[in-house]
């Protein structure tokens, strides 16, 4: 795998995650139920409106990668969100960053180095 890919895969993982973001960002501004005048004062909310551009700008090129890299590597790497979720979480949202989640992201970060250096030998 290439250099050009690994940065393809950084920027869409970082993408889905600024997404999730906004997305997280616009809940806590709306008070959400599941009737159709809800979804779509939501649907209107400029947050959530850029999550779902990012999403989409993510979604194709998550597709230009595919088109580049083996699902079965691809798709492990981008785990890597779960590590900037649970990190970004702490810091935007002071969410508790707990011992099992450190050990769950340090655990998720060996899994993703082994995909990522047998990558770069096959």
């Amino acid at each position: 795998m290439n250099i050009s890919n690994w940065l393809w895969l950084g920027l869409n993982t970082v993408l889905l995650v600024a997404g999730q973001f906004l997305w997280k960002y616009g809940m806590t501004r709306h008070k959400f139920e599941l009737d159709v005048i809800s979804v779509v004062k939501l649907l209107l909310s400029p947050w959530i409106l850029l999550g779902l551009v990012i999403y989409g700008a993510a979604t194709i090129l998550w597709l230009f990668i595919l088109s580049r890299v083996p699902l079965s590597v691809a798709y492990p790497l981008q785990s890597i969100a779960y590590v900037l979720a649970v990190f970004g979480a702490y810091v935007f949202f002071h969410e508790p960053l707990s011992v099992p989640k450190l050990i769950g992201v340090t655990l998720i970060m060996l899994g993703v180095s082994f995909i990522g250096f047998s990558a770069n030998g096959s």
